[in-house]
């Protein structure tokens, strides 16, 4: 492109949400109070397993991760679109913006990993309940998390340093209530070619991939239990499995939704929307889900709560 079309951009102006003048305030609070229920409802989940010992074990260690993941994945996006939304003039600068590009694809994969570390641990304490305890030993666990954590980091670097050696355009105006990195893209005057290129190849490593894993676990999980059917079976399906089928439902089901699904004429409406539910609405349901259909989480609470009455 000509060199004129070129400027050097300090900041982003972030379009936000399509939601009328008059409805901003409701709107505001809203967002708010799923926010707030969001970080309250994880960080519950978190000093419940650092608190009872009860809790120590491997599918609780991931769920941890997992809660903190959440919490983080939520405050990537949620407090600056609050500021925002109380600004006249919402913009992010240059650096803010590429910030919030790194976190968010950070704990965005990090999610994806964790399921499938989630979804790998039922498999083993379905199909191999003898040798769980063996298989899924400390060092494997701690492995994992650690193993998911490098991958994701250097995942989100590497999309972020591909991101500083793009020239920007005079249009600034970034169609989004968060710097998403294919809304950045289309800003960019430069050959974008390479970070598209990265998007496929990457992006399938680390959303594809995953999502494969825990189908052929689940897949394994069920045909294991329909060799013996009966319904103590079924019940141990769903009593062991029911909380992480439920969040991998919401989680890949909303990404589907979003990068998968027909293309309309209002698509940054459909965009902004799909992208609410897996950043905000997911985050906030997550707890719920694992406490509500949780027996273990459920009695975790109650000793936590007695031992407190006792002090």
């Amino acid at each position: 492109m000509p060199g004129h079309n070129k400027t050097v951009i300090s900041e982003f102006l972030l379009l936000g949400l399509p939601i009328a003048f008059e409805h901003q305030h409701l709107f505001y609070t809203l967002f708010l109070a799923m926010y707030l229920t969001t970080v309250l409802g994880n960080l519950i989940i978190i000093i419940l397993i650092c608190l009872d010992s009860h809790l120590h074990t491997p599918l609780y260690l991931f769920l941890s991760n997992l809660s903190f993941t959440d919490l983080c994945f939520s405050s990537v996006t949620m407090p600056k679109l609050l500021l925002n939304m109380q600004s006249q003039v919402p913009l992010i600068p240059y650096a803010g913006c590429l910030t919030q590009v790194y976190f968010f694809l950070l704990f965005a994969a990090l999610e994806n990993f964790l399921l499938v570390a989630m979804a790998y641990d039922r498999y083993v304490a379905i199909c191999f309940p003898l040798h769980y305890t063996r298989i899924m030993s400390p060092k494997l666990c701690l492995s994992l998390v650690l193993l998911s954590w490098v991958l994701t980091t250097l995942y989100a670097m590497l999309h972020t340093l591909l991101l500083t050696r793009l020239s920007f355009c005079e249009n600034r105006v970034i169609p989004h209530f968060f710097c998403d990195l294919s809304a950045l893209l289309k800003l960019a005057c430069s050959d974008i070619r390479i970070n598209e290129l990265m998007i496929v190849i990457i992006g399938g490593i680390v959303v594809i991939l995953p999502f494969l894993l825990i189908i052929v676990s689940y897949a394994c999980i069920i045909s294991s239990i329909l060799k013996v059917p009966s319904t103590r079976g079924i019940h141990k399906l769903f009593s062991t499995c029911g909380s992480h089928l439920s969040v991998v439902s919401l989680f890949y089901g909303t990404i589907i939704g979003l990068y998968l699904g027909p293309s309309a004429n209002d698509s940054i409406l459909k965009d902004t929307i799909m992208s609410m539910m897996y950043t905000v609405v997911t985050p906030m349901l997550n707890p719920f889900i694992y406490s509500l259909r949780n027996r273990d989480m459920k009695k975790a609470l109650k000793r936590v709560l007695r031992k407190k009455s006792l002090l």
